[in-house]
């Protein structure tokens, strides 16, 4: 840490907590440890130079100086007994910790004045009489303990590094085995590993500073989640059909996926710098405006990289035309720019100064104009790609044609695929472009990444079961392939509002995740710090509900985009609860907002008030309808309110102890996935009641219109056992359970 002593009367806790080159923070848990410590300080030295000194100042200060003592000694306590648990770092760790007790116990000396009537005169120093004593024991403290908490950090990276290793190291066996009980064994082990892997990198990711580097953990940590229940099928179908190639190279490609994705991720947690992260901001456009300086140049580079939308041969001909017409405005203005700057440079008249500052204005409309139209081309055509595509006709025709065994018409839809993946790759380009924010940006690119990938993975696993079309297993490995590729879909209409959220500046703040490195045992100092929540073996009991409650919210959130009026009530009251499941799910990963047991049980409550306002709101809609489901719709509306009213009950009970605790999350979530499957129901009820209406012309005239929409999921949402079918509710248990049933005959 670096620290310069103030010439002057006071300091600011910037100037007391500086930056030390070796001593980098990383993570908001050190930096947010060190604050409380920085302010206690900068008000010791605040107080050095100030004239009047009562006793109550002088109490004051001694009880500032004693508390940064104790507390000092307490941390030195922690710090010590994590050197006993890690010999690596003992050395260090010891010499810090040293340095800090001795800062600590300097400050205690500096701030005993209580006792003094006139310290000045007394022959002990003190805090008024040794003006640079108290900033250079202040420096000491805060260096010792910055170097205490990255070293104990470094811990925590060795966690994520070992863990990584345990997890390849079993690949490297899933690989190699040649019997399905020997997988069966090994891959219990990997799925364990796994889980362990995943809560160590969720609490890393939430806990970095870099926006950039969290967004880059986040895609890699979803590639992994979905890769596993991949290698799990594709080894399956391997075991089952050894002889054949399309399958090999089904494996295989998930393996590979799978390295690249860890290697990502050390790659972060080490802060190893990637080419692909130094290109982002040469090839962004909205990076090159916000750069905008050299302006001819950048001008230039901004140009060239809208021949990415003028060049697409999915940007409509309106939009193309105005990006031509607008690139051309925006040479002119700023050819008439510098030439008035250039003019002012010489006679600096208030008339040139006005042309100059006129030149500026119509330049920076003339560029925001520019990206609005970058914006409405690219966001327009991703709304019309996601919505053409929600039918999912060639995954399902895939699925078909591959149980027929007809490897004729596989290649037929084969070709399909691969025109909807570049279709799909163009509009992540192009998203990319305007995404607005550095991480969105690196969203766009793993968005892209995750179609290339993934359509081929398909085709393989479609010409596999195509080749064995009784093969149960091969069935199985494709239809987790299509879920993958529906699911990456479905993130893509996720972020596809976020990025239009950040264009009209509705992107809310995001608040602060604290998770400081567990220094095993010795945790006491922590339990401030970090709200207590789920533990890895809670999150991995609970994993496989948050993930039904997952793909409910998606099934939902595909439903609601179906409306016209986005502003009508149901679609406003249904939007905000399934934004409020998703936030549990979140939460039963380790991950979110939600942080600990008692905020997601205040949003248990929310979420059931908010149902019961929904109810209203569906009451009121059968209020319009004079048709025979109208009993239907009141009939299922009626089960709303006592579902909501029981999430109500659960959520406000008190408990006391873990395990209660815990049952009471558990049930909290059970009954949020109810009321959310319920909602899976009512919606496309409510659907078919709309257009009926319409079709029929009755008086249903005010409700708003739905879209036209190709999809005929009503029927599967009439029951929770079909939806659950229909959204591949398979956990990674019951695949293990059940692998034994693979087909003998």
């Amino acid at each position: 840490m670096a620290m310069s002593p103030c010439s002057s009367g006071g300091v600011s806790s910037s100037s007391v907590l500086g930056a030390d080159a070796g001593l980098e923070i990383r993570t908001r848990s050190v930096e947010q440890t060190l604050v409380p410590l920085v302010s206690q300080i900068t008000t010791l030295i605040n107080h050095k130079d100030k004239p009047k000194r009562s006793d109550k100042t002088l109490q004051a200060i001694q009880r500032v100086g004693q508390a940064v003592n104790l507390a000092v000694a307490r941390f030195v306590t922690i710090g010590e007994a994590i050197a006993n648990e890690n010999h690596e770092l003992k050395e260090e760790m010891s010499v810090a910790c040293i340095e800090a007790k001795r800062a600590g116990e300097t400050i205690a000396e500096l701030t005993d004045v209580a006792s003094l009537d006139h310290p000045e005169s007394d022959s002990h120093i003190t805090i008024f009489m040794d003006k640079t004593g108290v900033v250079k024991a202040a420096r000491l403290l805060l260096s010792s303990v910055t170097k205490v908490l990255v070293l104990a950090d470094r811990i925590v990276i060795k966690q994520i590094i070992t863990s990584r290793n345990k997890v390849l190291a079993t690949m490297e066996q899933l690989e190699k085995v040649s019997s399905f009980q020997e997988f069966v064994q090994i891959f219990s082990q990997f799925g364990n590993e796994m889980v362990e892997f995943a809560h160590l990198t969720g609490d890393r990711q939430n806990d970095l500073k870099d926006e950039k580097k969290k967004a880059r953990m986040a895609a890699s940590r979803a590639v992994l989640e979905k890769c596993t229940m991949m290698l799990l099928t594709a080894s399956k179908t391997c075991l089952r059909h050894p002889d054949c190639e399309s399958a090999h190279i089904n494996k295989d490609g998930v393996f590979h996926q799978m390295r690249l994705a860890l290697e990502q991720v050390i790659d972060i947690v080490t802060d190893s710098r990637s080419n692909g992260e130094n290109e982002l901001a040469s090839i962004s456009i909205y990076s090159g405006i916000k750069v905008f300086k050299n302006l001819s140049t950048m001008l230039e580079v901004i140009l060239e990289h809208t021949e990415d939308f003028t060049d697409s041969a999915y940007t409509s001909h309106e939009h193309r035309e105005h990006i031509l017409e607008l690139s051309k405005q925006a040479k002119m203005e700023l050819e008439q720019l510098v030439s008035v700057w250039m003019q002012a440079q010489n006679q600096k008249t208030k008339d040139l100064m006005e042309d100059l500052e006129v030149a500026i204005l119509k330049m920076c409309q003339c560029m925001n104009e520019l990206k609005r139209e970058l914006h409405s081309a690219a966001t327009s055509l991703a709304a019309d790609l996601l919505k053409y595509h929600t039918d999912h006709m060639v995954l399902k025709a895939l699925k078909i044609t591959g149980v027929e065994g007809n490897l004729e018409a596989i290649a037929e839809y084969t070709c399909k695929l691969s025109e909807q993946k570049e279709q799909l790759a163009e509009m992540c380009r192009l998203l990319r472009h305007v995404s607005g924010t550095e991480p969105l940006e690196i969203t766009c690119i793993h968005a892209e990444d995750t179609f290339q990938v993934t359509g081929p993975q398909i085709v393989s696993a479609a010409e596999t079961l195509a080749l064995h079309p009784s093969s149960k297993i091969a069935k199985e490995n494709l239809e987790v392939f299509c879920e993958a590729w529906e699911s990456q879909l479905s993130d893509m209409s996720m972020l596809l509002r976020e990025i239009i959220d950040v264009f009209e500046g509705r992107r809310g703040e995001k608040r602060v995740y604290l998770s400081l490195p567990r220094p095993g045992k010795h945790n006491a100092y922590l339990k401030a710090l970090k709200p207590v929540r789920l533990d890895t073996e809670e999150q991995a009991k609970i994993a496989k509900l948050g993930l039904e409650l997952h793909l409910l919210t998606s099934y939902v959130d595909s439903e609601t985009e179906k409306w016209e009026d986005q502003e009508n009530k149901i679609v406003q009251y249904v939007q905000g609860m399934s934004s409020m499941a998703y936030s549990m799910y979140l939460f039963t990963r380790g991950e979110g907002l939600l942080k600990t047991t008692q905020e997601l049980f205040h949003q248990a409550e929310i979420f059931a008030t908010e149902g019961k306002k929904l109810a209203s709101a569906f009451h009121a809609f059968s209020d319009q309808l004079h048709d025979d489901g109208k009993p239907l719709l009141l009939l299922e509306t009626e089960k709303l309110i006592p579902m909501c009213q029981q999430l109500q009950i659960t959520a406000k009970v008190s408990v006391q102890g873990k395990s209660a605790t815990f049952t009471k999350v558990d049930a909290c979530i059970q009954k949020t996935r109810n009321v959310m499957t319920l909602l899976c129901q009512l919606l496309p009820l409510c659907c078919r009641l709309l257009r009926k209406n319409k079709a029929g012309n009755s008086c249903l005239k005010s409700a708003p219109l739905w879209r036209e929409n190709r999809v005929q999921a009503g029927t599967n949402a009439h029951c929770p056992e079909r939806t659950a079918e229909m959204f591949g509710i398979k956990s990674l248990e019951n695949h293990v359970t059940n692998m034994t049933f693979l087909e003998s005959k």
